[in-house]
């Protein structure tokens, strides 16, 4: 069957770019020919332009080009980091052979498919542009075709006011709709929308022996991991403390260095991260798919609250698995955090889900 995906599949982020091939992989694993849409709207194409002014004071005549001027050398190191993504994007991802960059366009030109598939990651999220963007609705798909989400989630705990009408409309369109937290199944139905399931996201389709296949390196060092998108003070103090008790070094991979850990991968792509959780001694982060993977690989860890309200998705997941213990904050105790996780109960729950997750997309894509 030919399947067409949508996702936000191409902007620099670990947990979205592998998010978007463990549901490509899984599919074509099950017999489909399947495509990710190459769809790069405005709002998710600036990421390491030379030229970009972060701030407007600076975006003033001599001004500016002085700011440029001053930003260039750090912004030619970062593409680094673009050239990994780049890479693995080339070798792993199946896109549409042309780049779309409207719901317009898409429209007007749809990729032929038997089913569309909407998701999984933040692309409901009302917060951002992609939440209010009619294309990750798949409105443009054609009258009389399948349309099925698969783990879309809102990550946070309401939409965004003005934007519910938006939702309700688009999403009573779908054929099949499955989100990827309970609180997603919850809006719906405060919605009217009643046929919402849960299932897990992506990367829990694909066991660590399939992840294990696009590690990029082993590592000898024993080190305690972070993954920290907003350079958080808890998460500093959690990762000094727990690798003090267990006498591992700090690690880190995001997208900036961080000024106390012992080793940085902040220009490192999707394999790295993936190699770097896998053989980390504890992992610590603010990230829903740093979270994932550490349970995949079965890892010791904890997880930090964002400052940014999008912290619903991580309680989900942790929740479900009887784990909320491992959501630490600047209260944290560090003995608590040391002991092991329960990996057998974990993955018995954590088993059921993928089957049912399966099981729906099976029966949705018919």
């Amino acid at each position: 069957m030919q399947i067409e995906t949508i996702t936000c599949h191409d902007v620099y982020n670990h947990g979205a770019t592998l998010q978007a091939y463990a549901l490509q992989r899984y599919l074509t694993e099950q017999g489909h020919d399947v495509q990710i849409i190459d769809y790069k709207p405005w709002y998710l194409s600036n990421h390491y332009k030379l030229s970009s002014i972060n701030n407007p004071i600076f975006d003033r005549l001599i001004i500016r080009d002085l700011y440029i001027l001053a930003k260039l050398p750090g912004r030619l190191i970062a593409l680094r980091r673009k050239r990994a993504f780049d890479r693995f994007k080339k070798e792993h991802l199946k896109l549409t052979p042309q780049r779309f960059v409207s719901n317009l366009e898409l429209g007007d030109n749809c990729p032929d498919a038997d089913v569309y598939i909407a998701g999984s990651d933040q692309i409901w999220n009302t917060m951002f542009q992609n939440g209010r963007d009619a294309a990750f609705y798949l409105d443009f798909v054609p009258a009389g075709k399948k349309r099925v989400s698969y783990a879309a989630s809102f990550a946070t705990d309401k939409i965004e006011s003005g934007y519910e009408e938006f939702v309700k409309s688009m999403i009573n369109r779908f054929d099949h709709i499955s989100v990827r937290e309970q609180t997603g199944v919850r809006l719906l139905r405060e919605m009217g929308i009643n046929r919402a399931v849960q299932v897990c996201d992506p990367v829990f389709l694909l066991d660590k022996k399939a992840w294990s296949e696009i590690t990029s390196s082993d590592f000898k060092e024993k080190y305690l991991l972070v993954y920290d998108t907003e350079n958080s003070t808890t998460i500093k103090n959690i990762a000094r403390a727990v690798a003090h008790r267990l006498k591992l070094k700090i690690w880190s991979i995001g997208s900036f260095r961080l000024n106390y850990a012992d080793r940085n991968y902040y220009l490192s792509g999707p394999k790295e991260f993936v190699s770097l959780i896998k053989n980390a001694g504890f992992v610590i982060s603010n990230s829903f798919h740093a979270t994932a993977f550490s349970l995949i690989f079965e890892k010791n860890m904890c997880v930090v609250n964002r400052g940014e309200a999008i912290n619903s998705r991580m309680h989900s997941l942790l929740d479900s698995l009887g784990i909320s213990n491992r959501l630490a904050g600047a209260d944290f105790n560090v003995e608590d955090l040391a002991e092991n996780i329960d990996y057998v109960k974990v993955n018995e729950l954590m088993e059921k889900t993928i089957s049912s997750s399966k099981q729906y997309l099976k029966e949705s894509i018919g």
